[in-house]
C-alpha cells in the first residue's frame, strides 16, 4: 500500500522504522506538528518524526492544522491507501479522515478501550495495572472510540516509569502497526468494535495533577511518582520550595511516620504516607539537578520533625 504516516515525539520513531523496512509498503510521505521551539534559546526544532523522515528522504508535511486547505490538497495528491497513526498530537477532521481508501489507523499505548486519552501509559501504572499493552484501530470522530484492528500485551513491572513502558511499548507496537498495514493490505484484518464495557479514560497528566497527597498509602505515593516520571514529574514541597521526585520505594516496616515526616540518616531518606513509609531514592530541588536523596537531605539538614508537603 501507499502510506502517509502521521506521528510527532521520538516515540513514534519505531513505528516509522518498521513501516520502512517492512518492504511491502511505500511511505509516501510524513505528517507531522510544525517545529517547536526547543531549549535554553527556544530556537525552532523538527520534531523526532520529521528529523527521521528527511534522514529517508522522505515528503514531510507540517500544517498549522489538518485542516488546512494546503494539506487536504497535497494529501489527495498523494492518494493514500492507508494513514497509520502514532502520537500525531492534533485531532483529525472528517475532511482528512475520508482521504485515504482505508482510513487512518492509530498505534494507541493501551487494550483499548481502557486508557483512552493522551496518556494511558501514565494512567495505566497511576491506578496499579498489571498487564498494558497496545492496540491498532480505525480513527473515527470519537476519541479513541474505533474499531480494534490487533493487540499486543505487556507486563508492567514494580518498578516501570511511564518512560520505561512507554519505551517498551512503542517498539512493540511498531511490529503491531506494520503487521496490521500488512493484513489490511491482503485483506486477512477485519476492525472489531471496542466492547461498550470496560471503558477508561486517560486525559493528560499536568503538573497539578502531579502534586503528591503524603496521606495516600505507599503504593498510591510509588505509583504517582513512576506514572509521573519523567513528565510531568511527581512533585512535594519543602521549606516553600517545589521538590521533584524521581524514584521512591515502599518501605513496610517503617510504620513509625506520619504522613509527611521526615526520617533521615547517613544513607537513607524515609517520608511517611497514610500507610507506611517510603524511601526517597531521587530528587531534584528547585533549579538543582537531579541527585541522590541521602545527599539532598545532608545539605539541606533536615530537622526533627519537619515534613514535605507543608
Amino acid at each position: 500500500m501507499k502510506l502517509v504516516f502521521a506521528g510527532t515525539p521520538e516515540v513514534a520513531v519505531p513505528a516509522l522504522d518498521a513501516l520502512l523496512a517492512s518492504g511491502r509498503h511505500e511511505v509516501a510521505a510524513v505528517v507531522t506538528r510544525p517545529d517547536a521551539p526547543a531549549g535554553r534559546g527556544r530556537r525552532l526544532v523538527a520534531s523526532p518524526v520529521a528529523e527521521r523522515a528527511e534522514e529517508a528522504g522522505i515528503e514531510v508535511l507540517k500544517p498549522a492544522k489538518p485542516k488546512d486547505p494546503e494539506f487536504l490538497e497535497r494529501l489527495r495528491e498523494i492518494a493514500p491507501d492507508c494513514c497509520p497513526v502514532v502520537a500525531y498530537g492534533a485531532l483529525l477532521p472528517r475532511v482528512a479522515l475520508d482521504v485515504p481508501t482505508h482510513g487512518w489507523v492509530n498505534l494507541h499505548f493501551s487494550l483499548l478501550p481502557a486508557w483512552r486519552g493522551a496518556a494511558p501509559v501514565q494512567h495505566s501504572i497511576m491506578a496499579g495495572d498489571e498487564i498494558t499493552g497496545a492496540s491498532t484501530f480505525l480513527i473515527e470522530e470519537g476519541l479513541d472510540s474505533g474499531p480494534v484492528y490487533g493487540t499486543v500485551t505487556e507486563e508492567i513491572r514494580a518498578t516501570d516509569t511511564s518512560g520505561d513502558l512507554l519505551t517498551r511499548l512503542a517498539f512493540a507496537g511498531a511490529g503491531l502497526l506494520a503487521a496490521t498495514m500488512d493484513g489490511i493490505e491482503d485483506g486477512t484484518l477485519k476492525a472489531v468494535p471496542q466492547p461498550a464495557d470496560g471503558i477508561s479514560q486517560a486525559p493528560k497528566v499536568n503538573v497539578e495533577d502531579a502534586h503528591l497527597d503524603w496521606a495516600a498509602p505507599a503504593l498510591r505515593v510509588d505509583r504517582m511518582v513512576r506514572g509521573c516520571t519523567p513528565a510531568p514529574g511527581a512533585w512535594t514541597t519543602f521549606r516553600g520550595e517545589r521538590l521533584k521526585l524521581i524514584q521512591v520505594a515502599p518501605v513496610p516496616d517503617r510504620a513509625d511516620l506520619v504522613p509527611g515526616q521526615i526520617s533521615a540518616g547517613k544513607n537513607n531518606v524515609y517520608v511517611g504516607t497514610g500507610s507506611y513509609g517510603v524511601e526517597l531514592l531521587w530528587v531534584q530541588a528547585q533549579g538543582k539537578k537531579p541527585m541522590r536523596a541521602a545527599d539532598w537531605a545532608r545539605g539541606v539538614r533536615i530537622a526533627d520533625g519537619e515534613r514535605l508537603g507543608g
